[in-house]
């Protein structure tokens, strides 16, 4: 089946993906993107501002960690690997782009490693770092596996203090071995191109001209007389006959021979390394999902198109919101995706089903999420921020404020729901993975009240206690009118009540959505936007 890991891609290779396995691998590694924030929500207000969440940072750091790294290359890797990576040291210094180099070494390693010999990849940079990139890429994949340098141009003009914009990208091309998959991209015609065909058959079908005659040409032709036209041809005349047969002649007053070659039965212009005819993710772009780092859909497509065929297995270790495995999933492709923050998987999860109605462990395996509550602990010792995202996407919650970046305000994330006269109500989500008392219940209905919210969910590892319990139905019922129904004002959830299907009692069908939805592909549509 379809694959989503969560966790460390590099853990992610070593562990679970075998030796030459995968078909194509395309990666988006951030570096120096100055986009830490993964604005993935939206107040109702339309306001952004307070739903920003550091879903990765984009910053890299000489230290321990990336020495011990640095030294495992060294002492496992092949020599003109080592030879390089400890010339890269010397030259770039211990700073952060020799650590971002560093930990791209040891992952493009594993990349190779499970990359099919037919197999093809592609990594997507910037100028920070594409020079270094492609020297890496010399190294571990071979100067002569090198296909292209494409450069897509991410957006028309970029405003850059005292030097030309940087409006592009550079994706690296590069093959494993000898034999691979290549599919020739067609690129419509410009404008220019198809006014050469001036000429209209009385189907309609519009038409330019080529000369049969062989005068001038090197060897000489066929010389004889075809319907009154004598000349040197480049045809014999059983080839003239067939054409003629055909109706692909036309006899001109000059007692001249043309061959018609009609536009429609021109594939298009074979596409190059340049891209200029993909257009960015902006503002206004339907596809739009607000992950910083996303790509259009198109961007993958033409790559997947032209370097496998279906049934391929698709390969993006910096998978972010998922754009390659959905226009792997669209081409008929088998994919995996990894990523390290669960914000990313959920935003997949969600974009999976509004797009092709997929559910996880039915139609793919999602590897790496809590199935149990010993491992929904484990997560929550290796890391609260994910343990809480992960939470929260238990029950279609939007994670609220950047706790690395701010203060706590209480809040952890929000549902909106619909009320009556067009009123937006809301619920506050608190999760907590640690040790609970009543005092936690209190701190949530004084947020409730400061905040104006209609329903409080207090979700806990922790078995609650009944002062929590009793506290917690002190708050009262909130009615919603609609219904003319009650709801408990405060409601605690355990981690195992959600496992065992329990969900919040909130009016659910008046639920606003936690991200921006996808728009589902029609089967029948088999237009690929290059």
């Amino acid at each position: 089946m379809n694959k989503l890991f969560y966790g460390d891609n590099l853990y992610v290779l070593t562990d679970h993906i075998s030796d030459v396995s995968v078909d194509l691998i395309y990666l988006d590694p951030p570096f120096n993107s100055k986009a830490d924030y993964n604005i993935l929500f939206k107040e109702q207000t339309g306001e952004s501002s307070g739903a920003q969440i550091t879903a990765f940072e984009d910053t890299w750091h000489w230290n321990e960690e990336v020495e011990r790294i640095f030294q495992n290359i060294v002492d496992t890797s092949p020599a003109n690997v080592v030879e390089m990576m400890t010339a890269f040291k010397k030259f770039v210094g211990l700073n952060d782009m020799m650590a971002y180099l560093t930990m791209m070494c040891v992952r493009l390693v594993e990349l190779r490693r499970v990359l099919k010999e037919t197999g093809s990849i592609y990594l997507h940079c910037d100028p920070t770092a594409s020079h270094y990139l492609k020297i890496l890429m010399d190294t571990i994949f071979g100067k002569k596996n090198f296909r292209n340098e494409i450069v897509w141009q991410r957006s028309f003009a970029h405003s850059d203090s005292k030097k030309f914009g940087s409006n592009v990208d550079y994706i690296l091309y590069y093959l494993k071995g000898d034999k691979y998959v290549f599919n020739t991209i067609y690129q419509p015609y410009s404008d220019k191109y198809k006014s050469r065909f001036k000429d209209i058959d009385q189907d309609e079908n519009p038409w330019d001209g080529s000369n049969l005659s062989a005068k001038g040409l090197r060897g000489g032709g066929y010389e004889y007389e075809y319907k009154g036209c004598k000349s040197y041809w480049r045809c014999p005349i059983e080839t003239m006959e067939r054409l003629d047969k055909e109706g692909r002649l036309h006899f001109t007053k000059n007692k001249g021979i043309r061959l018609k070659n009609y536009l429609s039965e021109r594939k298009g212009r074979a596409c190059q390394s340049l891209w200029d005819d993909i257009y960015p993710i902006n503002s206004q772009a339907k596809e739009r999902l607000g992950y910083p780092t996303q790509k259009p859909i198109a961007l993958l497509e033409r790559i997947i198109s032209a370097s496998s065929n279906e049934g391929d297995i698709i390969l993006d270790p910096f998978c972010g919101c998922g754009t390659t495995i959905t226009a792997a999933q669209k081409l008929n492709r088998q994919w995996i995706g990894i990523d390290i923050t669960h914000l990313a998987t959920n935003l997949i999860k969600k974009r999976l089903k509004d797009m092709f109605d997929l559910e996880s462990k039915k139609d793919y395996l999602v590897i790496g999420e809590p199935e149990d509550v010993t491992g929904a602990q484990e997560l929550a010792n290796q890391n609260r921020y994910q343990f809480q995202w992960w939470a929260l996407s238990l029950i279609n919650a939007r994670p609220y404020g950047d706790k690395k970046k701010g203060k706590d305000t209480g809040i952890d994330g929000y549902i909106y729901f619909n009320e009556a006269m067009g009123k937006i109500a809301k619920a506050i989500v608190s999760v907590k993975s640690g040790s609970v008392s009543v005092k936690d219940i209190r701190d949530l209905g004084h947020v409730m009240d400061r905040d104006q919210a209609q329903l409080g969910i207090f979700i806990t590892l922790k078995e609650p206690t009944r002062d929590m319990k009793k506290e917690a139905v002190g708050k009262g019922l909130y009615r919603f009118t609609i219904l003319n129904k009650d709801y408990a004002a405060i409601q605690i959830l355990t981690i195992k009540d959600l496992f065992d299907g329990k969900k919040p009692d909130i009016p659910s069908i008046y639920q606003i959505s936690t991200y921006k939805k996808a728009g589902a592909v029609d089967p029948a549509d088999e237009r690929l936007d290059f």
